[in-house]
């Protein structure tokens, strides 16, 4: 029988239930209890919603109060010596610590290092992997949440990070020495403890994420897949395996999945790796399951129930019925949660998308045409046809002025007036900043009093007038408060911006929004990604007034802050019905639009945000070089209007920039400011062994953690920048915006670093003299 399955749902909630509890629960505002009530209450509908759907397999310990990689370190007992853990089960508290960091009742210790996961906007926690590690099962979470299940009548199939994908994206810390996957024999014996015990539980399957196989991996590792996975299937042969794998196609990596030793294999057949199971299937063993990823996990538009039922029925044509499982390609975790909950969307627009409850139903509705036969389910066959058809040809996806405008790009348009050297010289003349400028990344704390503001006014219950009066106030203070403590090059914190990516795309056309349409990015921040569906263009300035109005308000430089187009791209949920690269080129010719207003406006600083920047480039090497080259020559169309005197700022998240330096260099940005702080200016080492020659500012206050990091210790990581960089080239600003951070912690962290600037200049003025 063709199975109906799932491999994860969002976690969050309809209306961002686990974000209040856990906010709740870091503020002392209730207790533990209550924090786990609530992610009981969760779950449970969870299950109810998927079991109603008609799904057959139905996952498990796919929820976390924060991340699933920080859940799997916890199981392993692998927590860094910091935290003080003595074994046993880890604790709430210390769970949190390691993802926020902690700095209360004499306790003070920095969070665990934060990444992307693959090329998504999700941030996972990565493992800390000592050589001395002595792994120990440390936390029940899997096993209880099996039997939570079972009391609901649902016996579900349990969700565990593979153990080599688990090391593979953990770093090495201290003297280790050799591969990661030395670690391997330390951890098996707790995965086998797992797979052993959810088998006496009476759990049926299990299953495991190794989505590291969608990645190019050495030749070793063959071997040690073979050898891993041979001991896993020793552990419990009476339990199912689905090995798991997605984000792109399997390519060179299909032989090795469908040589080990699991009763099935899923793959992603979303847009990256459409026909891969036609290889899949003249390689898989008799009686192996085929899991088949048809529904896309990772955006929002109505699955072609049409091509995905040929897929399956192509499959069955060649295995048969019993061995298929239908799917999403991934964990729906990167989909919002209902679409019914936007009452007020424009119905055509609604007509053609579908969220995580939706593509239960697209997931069950093609398990049954399998099974069936295209008559059972003949009415949606004929609906989803609609739907393709409409936005096929709707006139409002398309715009010949934006094509027009695409058309008539040069050359030229994407070429700086003068090198980097002359326009530095330029720069510092007519800037006159001091050795270790400071400046902040944009965004300042989001208040009660902002939030309020901007829903009054969207809800009309204040007129324009007040919400401007109310905007240019926050705006006025914070500016006052830079001058307050001595920032060098202030923003003006914006207020006006829910998010930014939603800001820009509010006013950009082609895009569209959601009220409800939240996705978790990391821990409790959740995101509300706009929806690209046409053509897109500018229609009129988005922040010029803002940014004219807080220069009038000091003689200091005044930094304007934009989106760049890769980062709104991979925020967003893009359309796809054109290549990527063609809507990321719209939307540069827009955001070029806005930078050229500005500098008119006389804003001498122009920041272009490109914090997705890596977080785009394609899994597979093969594929980054047509990435690549578009998102390089975007940022340049985006950035080369202006004149040599006006600087170009960009900000990059959290990133490994080895692999893509080259490209850094050639966007040809003045200055890039890039986190570094958890990883301790490790990120660094790519600019200095590339002799990147232009400006940097490494951060040194990790915004994502609520603690106030010492002078002593800005100064150290200072220090540690200025052993491989000149002087000249170093800025000094946080990690990243200031947005969801408090004004109790912002105040005296800014402070502190600002005054951490001022001993870097003193000891430069010392050194100097000497």
């Amino acid at each position: 029988m063709v199975l109906a399955t799932n491999l994860g749902f969002p976690r969050i909630g309809p209306k961002r239930e686990l974000k209040k509890a856990v906010e709740s629960y870091w503020k002392g505002k209730s207790s533990q209890e209550e924090l786990l009530e609530a992610g009981r209450a969760i779950r449970t509908r969870n299950w109810a919603l998927q079991k109603e759907a008609g799904l057959d397999h139905i996952p498990s310990n796919d929820f976390s109060f924060y991340d699933q990689m920080l859940d799997m370190i916890c199981t392993l007992g692998l927590v860094p010596k910091r935290y003080g853990f003595a074994g046993g089960n880890v604790d709430l508290d210390t769970y949190f610590a390691m993802a926020r960091g902690a700095q209360k009742g004499g306790v003070d210790v920095t969070a665990m290092e934060m990444t992307k996961w693959f090329d998504t906007n999700y941030h996972y926690l990565v493992p800390e992997l000592e050589q001395d590690a002595q792994p120990t099962l440390s936390s029940t979470k899997i096993f209880d949440e099996f039997e939570e299940a079972k009391a609901q009548g649902i016996t579900t199939r349990p969700v565990l990070i593979g153990p080599i994908t688990f090391l593979r994206l953990g770093k090495k810390q201290g003297a280790f020495e050799g591969c990661r996957c030395a670690l391997l024999d330390k951890i098996l014996p707790v995965y086998t403890q797992i797979l052993q015990k959810l088998q006496a539980q009476g759990a049926e399957w299990v299953q495991i994420d190794e989505p590291c196989l969608s990645l190019d991996l050495p030749e070793r590792y063959r071997a040690i897949y073979k050898d891993t996975f041979a001991k896993l299937r020793e552990a419990a042969p009476g339990l199912k395996i689905l090995l798991t794998t997605y984000f792109d196609g399997l390519r060179d990596n299909m032989d090795l999945a469908f040589s080990l030793p699991v009763d099935g294999v899923h793959l992603d057949l979303s847009n990256r790796a459409p026909h891969q199971y036609k290889d899949a299937i003249a390689m898989i063993p008799e009686g192996m399951h085929l899991s088949l990823g048809v529904v896309d996990g990772r955006n929002i538009w109505k699955n072609d129930l049409h091509n995905s039922l040929n897929v399956a029925e192509f499959v069955e044509g060649h295995i048969g019925k019993d061995r298929i499982m239908i799917a999403p390609s991934c964990s729906l975790l990167h989909t919002p949660v209902d679409l019914d909950s936007e009452s007020t969307m424009d119905a055509e627009l609604k007509s053609w998308l579908a969220f995580a409850t939706q593509k239960l139903a697209e997931i069950t509705t093609i398990a049954k045409g399998a099974r069936e036969g295209r008559d059972a389910v003949a009415a949606a066959l004929q609906a989803s046809d609609a739907v393709q058809e409409d936005r096929r040809t709707s006139k409002r996806i398309h715009d010949d002025a934006v094509k027009s405008c695409v058309a008539g790009i040069t050359p030229e348009m994407k070429k700086r007036n003068s090198p980097f050297a002359e326009r530095q010289k330029v720069q510092h003349a007519a800037l006159n900043l001091p050795l270790y400028p400071t400046t902040s990344i944009g965004s300042f704390p989001q208040t009660a009093e902002i939030r309020k503001a901007r829903a009054d006014f969207k809800k009309d219950m204040i007129n324009e007038a007040a919400y401007k009066d109310a905007m240019k106030k926050e705006i006025g203070a914070v500016v006052d408060y830079q001058h307050k403590i001595g920032i060098d090059v202030l923003v003006h914190g914006e207020p006006e911006r829910n998010d930014m990516v939603e800001y820009f795309g509010e006013q950009l056309k082609g895009f569209a929004f959601t009220k409800f349409g939240w996705v978790q990015s990391y821990g409790s921040r959740c995101v509300k990604p706009p929806i690209i569906f046409g053509d897109v263009s500018r229609p009129e300035p988005m922040t010029v007034e803002w940014s004219r109005y807080a220069q009038s308000l000091t003689d200091q430089i005044m930094k304007g802050m934009l989106t760049g187009p890769i980062t709104i791209l991979q925020w967003s949920f893009v359309r796809d019905d054109q290549p990527r690269g063609d809507t990321a080129t719209q939307i540069a010719l827009a955001i070029r639009d806005e930078v050229a207003d500005l500098e008119k406006a006389g804003i001498r600083m122009i920041q272009i945000d490109e914090a997705a920047f890596r977080e785009g480039l394609p899994l597979r090497k093969e594929d980054w070089k047509a990435y690549l080259d578009n998102a390089v020559e975007n940022f340049r169309l985006t950035s080369c209007c202006v004149a040599d005197e006006t600087q170009i700022h960009t900000h990059m998240c959290y990133s490994e920039f080895n692999d893509v330096i080259k490209e850094v260099a050639a966007m040809d940005a003045d200055v890039i400011s890039i986190e570094t702080s958890r990883s301790q200016m490790e990120l660094l080492d790519a600019f200095v062994a590339f002799k990147y020659p232009n400006e940097i500012g490494p951060g040194v206050y990790d915004i994502h953690s609520p603690r106030v990091p010492t002078v002593e210790e800005m100064v150290d990581l200072l220090d540690k920048a200025k052993k491989v960089l000149d002087e000249r080239q170093i800025w000094v600003n946080p990690d990243c915006g200031l947005k969801t951070r408090g004004w109790a912690e912002v105040e005296p962290a800014l402070k502190n670093m600002v005054e951490a600037a001022h001993k870097m200049r003193e000891k430069a003025k010392v050194s100097a003299a000497a």
